[in-house]
């Protein structure tokens, strides 16, 4: 008898220390930080990530890495070499191209990134509505979004801008028209699924306002891929913005951005004779695009179910 209720004691004991463990969310911390380790041991991703934060943080802190004026026109220093004093040279005005890449990356990563979260914004609020909801929202807006899909999104912004003229917050706003289609469509098809769930027909069982069900409750469920699709748009409308301003339609060439440093290289005596003006951006900016798609494939990989080993 004595055996059999110290016995028992052993076994309650170690159940309550279970229940424990599981109230005090322990299982989700293990899954968080094993979602994190997995992000942490993915070289490809750690290594764009320090890219990444190393060519922003430059870009951010730009007058505390140079002294010079990005739009500063010094005619005695016009096209020097990279040296000490220029470490990437200067261009046909005088002007210090590291200056410009530096100040250029300012500009260029806020369109990019700008217009990929406005695009996500509109893209998320119609494309969870609209796949939850479904009847005839869903058909309208799907119409639109197939409207701006069926044509190449750069020959669309090329044209957009054309009529709407360059500019800063046009550009943006462009981006924003056209790239907000496979946010949508990504973001219903998530909610589609998701609306099936039985967690959904519970709270529908409740009484529970539309709008809360949808953005409260099954929203969060489908925020990871929108956040990889995030990354990957910014990298796009940078490469867009790139060639825009190196044809001379994106944002005006009196503001130093990544495409506008590349326009100075249109000729072919300056792609073979003055290299420091075309090569330290061009390997700037193929940098900071792998780097964001290799921070994307990461967090793909760590946040897909389907990729969880």
């Amino acid at each position: 008898m004595f055996t059999l209720t110290r016995t028992r004691t052993r076994l309650d004991r170690q159940f309550d220390r279970i229940r424990d463990l599981e109230e005090a969310g322990l299982n989700k911390k293990s899954n968080t930080s094993r979602a994190l380790r997995k992000l942490l041991n993915n070289r490809l991703a750690m290594f764009g990530l320090a890219i990444f934060l190393i060519i922003l943080l430059s870009s951010a802190f730009a007058p505390l890495l140079t002294s010079y004026d990005p739009l500063g026109v010094d005619m005695r220093s016009i096209l020097k070499k990279p040296s000490l004093l220029h470490l990437f040279g200067t261009d046909k005005l005088g002007r210090d191209v590291f200056t410009r890449v530096l100040y250029g990356g300012r500009i260029s990563i806020f369109v990019g990134l700008g217009s990929a979260l406005g695009a996500a914004a509109i893209g998320v609020l119609l494309g969870a509505y609209g796949g939850y909801k479904g009847g005839w929202f869903d058909k309208t807006v799907i119409r639109f979004s197939e409207i701006f899909m069926s044509f190449p999104q750069l020959i669309l912004v090329m044209m957009l801008v054309s009529i709407f003229g360059q500019g800063l917050s046009n550009l943006m706003i462009i981006f924003i028209i056209t790239g907000w289609g496979s946010v949508y469509r990504l973001t219903r098809a998530r909610m589609l699924s998701l609306r099936e769930e039985e967690y959904v027909q519970s709270l529908k069982s409740f009484g529970l306002n539309d709008f809360v069900i949808c953005y409260k409750h099954i929203l969060p469920n489908a925020i990871s891929p929108i956040v990889v699709n995030i990354t990957l748009s910014t990298a796009m409308f940078i490469l867009e913005e790139s060639a825009l301003s190196f044809l001379g339609l994106g944002v005006p060439l009196e503001i130093a951005t990544w495409g506008n440093i590349l326009n100075a290289s249109q000729d072919l005596y300056t792609l073979q004779n003055t290299w420091w003006l075309w090569l330290p951006v061009g390997i700037t900016i193929s940098l900071f695009v792998m780097s964001i798609n290799f921070v994307g494939d990461g967090l793909r990989d760590t946040t897909d179910p389907t990729q969880q080993g």
